[in-house]
């Protein structure tokens, strides 16, 4: 039976929901991942950034922007160091610019992806998977990466059962 990883990073607060700022008790992409973790079993990792994010929602936007320009790699509060037991991985996250926000791709460069399959899941209010699944590629060296799964943020509450569905048949 494979092992199964969910690396996710979720915002709680200030979001943008349907062409609005709505405060959120959980974070879209964290319900997601207990979805993914829910269907297919495994284990949840949640990434957080020593320096938060402003509360603010535009100014988390324009934060996450510069980091991304700049190439930052934002410092976390823990690390995950090693994956070996681990088949599948799950890298959830909110679509930020387009792709990951950087402290995801802070968590993943640390880690070898020799043999694993990694697949994308991205919360978005539009972009779909941007280029989440390139990201990936590129930092997930020696990974397969899989077909990755988008969520509308809004509808992410609602989409248990896309969403199960989609992990069973990638696993």
């Amino acid at each position: 039976m494979s092992r199964n990883l969910i690396i996710y990073y979720s915002r709680k607060g200030q979001n943008y929901v349907n062409g609005s700022i709505r405060e959120l008790s959980k974070g879209n992409t964290e319900i997601v991942a207990e979805f993914i973790q829910k269907a297919v079993g495994g284990d949840l990792f949640e990434i957080e950034t020593v320096k938060e994010y402003s509360r603010d929602y535009m100014t988390c936007t324009e934060e996450a922007q510069e980091e991304l320009r700049a190439k930052a790699s934002p410092e976390l509060k823990r690390y995950l160091d090693d994956i070996s037991e681990y088949d599948n991985i799950f890298v959830c996250g909110p679509c930020w610019w387009g792709t990951f926000p950087m402290a995801v791709l802070t968590q993943l460069e640390r880690l070898d992806f020799t043999g694993k399959k990694v697949f994308a899941v991205m919360t978005h209010e539009g972009s779909g998977l941007g280029g989440s699944e390139h990201s990936l590629k590129q930092s997930c060296k020696g990974a397969t990466v899989g077909r990755g799964l988008a969520v509308h943020g809004a509808d992410a509450a609602h989409s248990e059962a896309a969403v199960a569905a989609w992990a069973k048949k990638s696993v």
